[in-house]
């Protein structure tokens, strides 16, 4: 034991002070998190195995038909939800994920909050729900990376590092990625590029997809051939792909938000939402097994083989319907591979639609349907390179990632334009949070004007006089005065200068000189709003006011300016690791 605290009190040294351990930690964040992305796979393909009576190595989304009896596994399941859910109370608190937690927290996560997190994904995917697991790996992935960070008192950039190594590691694990997962990591969870961040990112990603492939994982994407030789005018074509996939993902976003609240307004318990939920999948299961789980057979399946385009269509609106009303119902789960399949049949859509307008093949199938699902997974989850590297990845060919990189890149403008979010902010959005990325904006939170303000013991009453004002404070002593009424309520705030004016009547109560009487700050105010508040009064000062209009304190604005200054040049320096 004592070997083990003295290893562990040098790795916590050696950690803060060399990037060389770091790099070594995030090698073994990075293999755990591909061990956990192996395991919660295997548990979810299990349960659908039994629940649906799968052949070995069969896929429920690949499945030509399921019977109509093993179809109400998917109310079972959200019965199962809902007693998961009541016994680990997940109902009563909120969880974060990575994303939120890189952006507001420093990377700090719970550990109790994952394994929930995870539960209810891996119930939800396994009992046919049409989600995704990544937000289970992601999650498991992220908080193993901060509980050891925690643990050797790292650093906050390099604990926010540390998360974004152990996300991309998992994701990296399970496509057998590892490009995806570290541009996964530095786009959705640590939100920049950094010098300090990519050997620590790429060798978890690395080592994510080696222990993976070890354990005998099958990665999500299985090689893919492109198709024709892409040419240079095909980019503008595929452009206009990444234009409607961006619209086609901000409206899947929408209506996913839009479900959630026509379900809140149903007149059953919130709890059981995902009971009806998995009802009303049944009749879309019936008519393709395609629109269950998160789609991987049903992906590979329409990749390789040729289909009309009827069929095609009809599977992308099932599989869209599939989507909302899982997530509108409260099943637990993603839209990341949901959006690949949806993105490659949206490809298929528009290659055939483009031949059937000019009369013969304008692009290859098969490449529209790799280069739409890019640009749709972008303008849902966000991050151009790590799909455009998902596509290079599966694919070998260098010119047809080039195409989709610029399909994902007018993807990604557009929503930035017309939307704002990614899915995962945009349900941030609609819990009252105003982040847009994982970029480290906590420090803005910590930093109130309570924290900030110099204290003021006791007001100025503002029924005294002027000339009793001027002996208790000589000119030259102070520059503001923060004057309470006769009930100890702020009452504005006095400029000493101004008291000793000539316009200034010496036996009038100094209360008549105040300033700002109906302008304060809250003490809980950040520095964002303290600065907000600053600009549209154009006060030089203003005071910080707590219940009942008590005067706490007061705030002044080059004061605050140089606070923000300061914070925000150590938030670039851990940024670059320069600290």
């Amino acid at each position: 034991m004592t070997l083990v605290r003295s290893v562990s009190s040098w790795v916590r040294r050696r950690a803060r002070a060399s990037e060389a351990v770091l790099i070594g930690l995030a090698v073994v964040v990075g293999g755990v998190a591909g061990l956990l992305s192996v395991v919660q796979g295997a548990i979810a393909r299990t349960l659908q195995h039994w629940l649906f009576a799968l052949p070995n190595g069969g896929r429920l989304s690949a499945a030509e038909h399921l019977a109509p009896l093993a179809l109400l596994a998917l109310p079972m399941g959200g019965l199962a939800l809902v007693g998961f859910s009541w016994m680990t109370r997940a109902r009563t608190r909120r969880m974060i994920d990575a994303v939120e937690a890189n952006a507001l927290h420093g990377g700090r996560m719970s550990l109790t909050d994952s394994l929930v997190i995870s539960g209810q994904t891996i119930l939800s995917n396994g009992f046919g729900a049409s989600v995704g697991l990544e937000a289970a790996y992601a999650q498991l992935g992220a908080v193993m990376a901060s509980i050891a960070g925690m643990r050797l008192r790292l650093r906050r950039g390099d604990l926010r590092v540390l998360v974004g190594a152990g996300t991309g590691a998992a994701i990296a694990g399970a496509f057998g990625a590892p490009l995806a997962g570290a541009f996964y990591a530095f786009e959705i969870v640590i939100g920049a590029y950094t010098p300090a961040a990519i050997a620590p990112v790429a060798a978890a990603s690395l080592s994510g997809v080696l222990v993976a492939q070890a354990f005998g994982a099958q990665p999500y994407l299985v090689s893919a051939s492109a198709g024709e030789a892409v040419a240079t005018h095909h980019y503008l074509i595929y452009a206009g792909l990444g234009a409607i996939a961006a619209l086609v993902g901000v409206a899947l976003m929408r209506s996913v938000a839009e479900m959630e609240a026509l379900t809140r307004r149903l007149p059953i318990p919130s709890a059981w939402r995902p009971v009806l939920g998995g009802v009303l999948l049944i009749p879309l299961a019936l008519l393709t097994p395609q629109v269950l789980s998160a789609g991987h057979g049903a992906l590979h399946l329409d990749l390789e083989y040729g289909l009309p385009l009827t069929f095609i269509a009809a599977v992308f609106v099932m599989k869209c319907a599939g989507s909302i009303v899982s997530l509108g119902f409260g099943f637990r789960g993603g839209l990341f591979f949901a959006s690949l399949f949806l993105g490659s049949l949206l490809g298929h859509l528009f290659a055939g639609l483009l031949a059937l307008a000019a009369g013969q093949a304008v692009v290859d199938p098969q490449n529209a349907a790799l280069v739409g699902m890019a640009a749709l997974a972008v303008a849902v989850v966000g991050g151009p390179m790590t799909m455009a590297m998902l596509v290079l990845e599966a694919t070998h060919d260098v010119p047809l990632a080039a195409a989709s990189l610029a399909a994902v890149l007018v993807a990604s403008t557009i929503v930035r334009e017309t939307f704002g979010y990614s899915f995962s902010t945009w349900r941030l959005h609609l819990r009252g949070e105003t982040i847009k990325s994982a970029r480290d904006v906590g420090w803005m939170r910590t930093l109130t004007a309570g924290r900030m303000m110099r204290r003021v013991e006791r007001a100025t009453p503002a029924d005294i006089s002027v000339a009793e004002f001027r002996r208790t404070f000589p000119l030259g002593s102070t520059s503001r005065v923060v004057l309470a009424d006769a009930d100890d309520r702020y009452a504005g705030i006095v400029q000493t200068a101004r008291a000793y004016g000539e316009e200034a009547a010496v036996d009038a109560p100094v209360g008549s000189l105040a300033i700002h009487r109906d302008l304060a700050l809250p003490p809980d105010a950040d520095i964002k709003a303290v600065m907000a508040a600053f600009d549209a009064a154009g006060a030089d000062e203003l005071a910080v006011v707590g219940e009942e209009a008590r005067v706490l304190g007061i705030l002044s604005e080059p004061y605050v300016r140089r606070r923000y200054a300061e914070e925000l040049d150590k938030a670039q320096r851990e940024l670059f690791g320069e600290d």
